[in-house]
C-alpha cells in the first residue's frame, strides 16, 4: 500500500505572533517551526499504523524551502519511509495543491491523507482542492480510518451524529482529532532520519490566485463584566445591545 502524506511547517503554537515590511509578511525571525499537529497527530501517524498492518510505503510530502527541512527530517524520525521536498514557496492552498498534483499524478498513491487544517491558517482548503485536481474522491474531517483490500471506511462527525462512509481506493482524506494518537520519535528514529532519502523536486509553474494584503492581530481580551445574579435583564441588555449575540 503506498501512502503519501502532506506535511506542513508551522509555527510553534507558542509562538509569540509579529509582523513585518509594514505588516505584509509573518516576521519568523526567532521562530520554531514544526509540522502542523493535525498532519502529524493523525494524517501521519494513522498512515504509519496502516503501513505497520497492511504493509506498504508512507512518503511524506512537503511544499517549501530548504529551511523547512528538519520538519521533514522529523516526519522521517516519527516513521515515514522517504521524503519529498517540492522547491517552491507556499504561497496559498491552491499553489500547493497543484504542486503536489503535479508530483502525484503518475506515482500510483493508494491514499493521499492530509491534515483537516494548518493552525497559522486554519482554511481546510487544500485537501479538496488536491483531490479535484487528481480526480480522486474526497472525505473531509476524518475521525476513523480502516481499509480491508481495496475498500476505506471512513467515519466523520456530523451534526447530531457519526456519518460511516465506504469508499474505494484511491481517495484523499483529511485527518481530524480521534483518527491517531501522537507519536514521539525515538533514539533509533531520530538516527535513521538522517539517512532516510528527501528528495528534492523543482516546482511546476502554478497559478498565483491569492495575495497578501496585510496581517492585524486579533483584539486582545476585554475587561470582564460581573452581572448580579438578580438582575437577569442586565445580562440580556448586554448580550443584546454590546455583544449582539441576541
Amino acid at each position: 500500500m503506498k501512502i503519501l502524506v502532506c506535511i506542513s511547517n508551522v509555527p510553534d503554537t507558542t509562538t509569540k505572533i509579529s509582523f513585518a515590511n509594514d505588516n505584509t509578511s509573518f516576521n519568523s525571525t526567532g521562530v520554531q517551526f514544526v509540522i502542523n499537529p493535525f498532519d502529524e497527530w493523525y494524517a501521519l501517524v494513522r498512515a504509519l499504523e496502516l503501513k505497520e498492518t497492511l504493509g506498504g510505503n508512507v512518503t511524506v510530502i512537503h511544499v517549501g524551502s530548504a529551511d523547512s527541512e528538519p520538519t521533514i527530517r522529523k516526519a522521517l524520525a516519527i516513521g515515514a519511509d522517504d521524503a519529498v521536498r517540492i522547491d517552491s514557496e507556499p504561497n496559498d492552498s491552491f499553489a500547493v495543491a497543484e504542486q503536489i498534483a503535479a508530483y502525484s499524478k503518475d506515482k500510483g498513491f493508494d491514499l493521499i491523507m492530509v491534515g483537516k487544517e494548518t493552525i497559522n491558517f486554519n482554511g481546510s482548503m487544500m485537501g479538496g482542492m488536491l483531490a479535484e485536481l487528481m480526480n480522486f474522491p474526497f472525505i473531509s474531517m476524518a475521525t476513523k480510518l480502516d481499509v480491508v483490500g481495496n475498500i476505506a471506511t471512513i467515519e466523520h462527525d456530523i451534526d447530531g451524529g457519526t456519518e460511516v462512509v465506504e469508499c474505494p481506493l484511491p481517495l484523499i482524506l483529511s485527518a481530524n482529532k480521534g483518527m491517531s494518537e501522537q507519536r514521539i520519535p525515538n533514539m533509533k528514529g531520530i538516527m535513521s532520519a538522517r539517512t532516510k532519502p528527501l528528495t528534492v523536486v523543482p516546482a511546476v509553474v502554478s497559478d498565483n490566485l491569492t495575495n497578501i494584503l496585510s496581517y492585524s492581530l486579533a483584539a486582545g481580551r476585554t475587561e470582564c463584566k460581573f452581572i448580579d445574579a438578580n438582575t437577569p435583564e442586565k445580562l440580556i441588555e448586554l448580550l443584546h445591545n454590546e455583544a449582539k449575540a441576541i
